[in-house]
């Protein structure tokens, strides 16, 4: 076997290293697979062309099953888009010889203009949100567009409710288009691990684009099929979509947020009561559900103003300066409003919200909770204090506070993004004082 005295070695990301030796004449020869930046062949194509940079160390690990999944979503909703854009048409009138063009052209931009304000208004009441929970709004987005879709295949056979029907649409795909590009930066941020972010999202353009290009050239060959056969259309129309929900509800499933929202932490906190460990991301996450809750639901309402916490100076609790936060219980709206101090930081925040799950667990409404021995008496304590009604349950600070440090460690040591977190707390903050009463 010939040996050779290695002068260098090389590699690109995560492709096999090669080396350069000496030659006869002095002269490198480099030797092992890899040579230059691409091992050749048309893999190593579409990789550069499709995939960021660096793939696969330049992206999260969920990154590829989730493009899979969302590609597949893409072709179907771009199919049932196609057969939408057909009966669209038919509904302005194009083919029939006494139709409008003013009709139509009001009808388009009917459409268009309350399609605008329609985003205008989503945006300014759930912009907020989207990033908090971006898996939610994702698959509520998808949804909403599978509904527009079957709005607009639907408007033809209702010639007298056609105008409204397409501008009720059209509200709804400006919903979709508001929430889809939220989320998706969301999921894009979370996605790049070497501030990539904007390669990330370009090579998912790249992906978009091509399979666009695929249900295209699907979609011509499906047209005349489906022309003038109402059968036809809407039996695609309910394959592709659900086909489409089932590949949106996977590819959001398989999303591992790293950061923490009130669903995951509240996952957290139950997991850590139970067992007295924090469960990692992947373990949350795959409990974490993706689909709207129905019913009421606990709410955490976080950087409140301070009077929506404390209405009477006897509420500051003794040892209020010492406190990064102080929080107010209203049990019959199960919900807890919590103000933060000017100088509460990341970790605060999310021991106020932790401190928010463990009342949420200890009101009483009939769910059974599981609770380690070692946090049974602390937590029991807490009901009772729940129970006797008072609204800023200041003795449950103490159990709160011993257990958060272990909390703290637990996500830090679990891989969890401590200083990122995504518990939608609002630009209040406050400075409070402890109050003495006048001698008598």
């Amino acid at each position: 076997m010939e040996e050779f005295e290695v002068v260098a070695s090389e590699r690109y990301g995560s492709r096999p290293e090669r080396h350069y030796s000496r030659g006869p004449d002095g002269a490198l020869v480099w030797r092992g697979r890899g040579h230059g930046q691409s091992r050749g062949g048309l893999l190593d194509a579409l990789t550069s062309v499709f995939l960021p940079q660096g793939y696969p160390e330049s992206v999260s690990e969920d990154y590829l099953t989730y493009q899979m999944w969302d590609t597949l979503q893409a072709f179907c909703s771009s199919v049932t888009g196609a057969l939408a854009t057909q009966a669209m048409l038919k509904g302005v009138g194009v083919g029939d010889a006494a139709a409008s063009l003013a009709g139509a052209t009001v009808t388009w931009l009917l459409r268009s203009g309350t399609g605008m304000l329609g985003s205008i208004v989503f945006a300014w009441k759930k912009g907020s949100s989207l990033d908090c929970d971006a898996k939610k709004w994702r698959l509520f987005a998808d949804v909403l567009n599978d509904v527009a879709i079957f709005l607009e295949i639907l408007a033809p056979g209702f010639p007298p409710l056609f105008t409204l029907v397409v501008c009720v649409s059209g509200v709804l795909k400006s919903v979709v288009g508001v929430a889809g590009g939220a989320t998706r930066a969301a999921l894009t941020v979370h996605q790049a691990r070497r501030d990539n972010m904007a390669d990330v999202s370009a090579k998912d353009g790249s992906q978009e684009t091509l399979v666009n290009l695929a249900a295209l050239v699907f979609s011509l060959m499906l047209t005349p099929l489906v022309t003038n056969n109402p059968t036809l259309t809407w039996t695609l129309f309910l394959l592709f979509t659900a086909l489409h929900l089932f590949a949106n509800y996977r590819a959001v499933s398989c999303v591992v947020m790293e950061t923490l929202n009130h669903a995951r932490l509240a996952i957290v906190v139950r997991h850590f009561l139970a067992h007295g460990s924090v469960p990692g991301p992947a373990a949350a996450n795959a409990r974490e559900a993706v689909t709207p809750a129905f019913g009421k639901s606990f709410r955490v309402n976080v950087g409140v103003p301070f009077a929506d916490v404390i209405t009477t100076a006897s509420e500051l609790p003794k040892d209020a300066s010492n406190r990064k936060y102080l929080l107010r219980l209203n049990k019959a709206r199960g919900a807890v409003s919590i103000v933060l101090h000017y100088s509460a930081g990341a970790s605060d925040i999310v021991g106020a919200c932790f401190h928010a799950q463990l009342l949420s667990l200890a009101l009483p409404r009939g769910a059974t909770v599981e609770v380690a021995a070692e946090h049974r008496d602390g937590f029991l304590q807490l009901q009772r204090e729940i129970t006797a009604g008072d609204p800023c349950v200041s003795a449950s600070q103490d159990f709160a506070t011993r257990l958060f440090p272990e909390v703290l460690a637990g996500l830090r040591s679990a891989g969890w993004a401590i200083s990122a977190s995504l518990l939608q707390a609002d630009e209040w903050r406050a400075q409070w004082h402890q109050c003495h009463q006048k001698a008598q």
